[in-house]
């Protein structure tokens, strides 16, 4: 295998949770193998997920670095059109957010993906 840089959707990668309280939401991006976690601190901006969510009204996005989590934690204000008693949205919670955020494309080597595949295997008892 090469480790040619490939451009891949983050959930190739890494996997997602989100939680919300009013009208936030934050989304936890974490990798599946500890190889992926610079590319992520490097690619995956506030900037990128603004976009991201655009079309949803997002406010303010806030990016926490978690390393000795390995993980990463946005906040995204004002992205659930209300939150859960004000909105009429399908998933006033939120929870489906975290696969938007996991459609995010990132460079990376060929390794990662390698890595983040077996990482899943691993989990999985594979």
């Amino acid at each position: 295998m090469s480790d040619a840089l490939v451009e891949v959707p983050l959930r190739e990668i890494a996997h997602g949770r989100t939680g919300d309280k009013g009208d936030r939401s934050n989304v936890s991006v974490i990798p599946y193998a500890p190889d992926a976690y610079a590319y992520i601190d490097e690619q995956v901006t506030v900037d990128q997920m603004r976009d991201a969510f655009a079309h949803r009204g997002v406010g303010r996005v806030s990016r926490y670095d978690l390393p000795l989590l390995g993980a990463f934690n946005f906040v995204l204000d004002d992205v659930l059109q209300g939150g859960v008693n004000g909105s009429l949205n399908l998933d006033g919670h939120g929870k489906s957010l975290s696969f938007l955020a996991l459609s995010v494309t990132v460079k990376v080597p060929e390794t990662v993906v390698e890595n983040a595949r077996q990482a899943r295997e691993s989990d999985r008892g594979e």
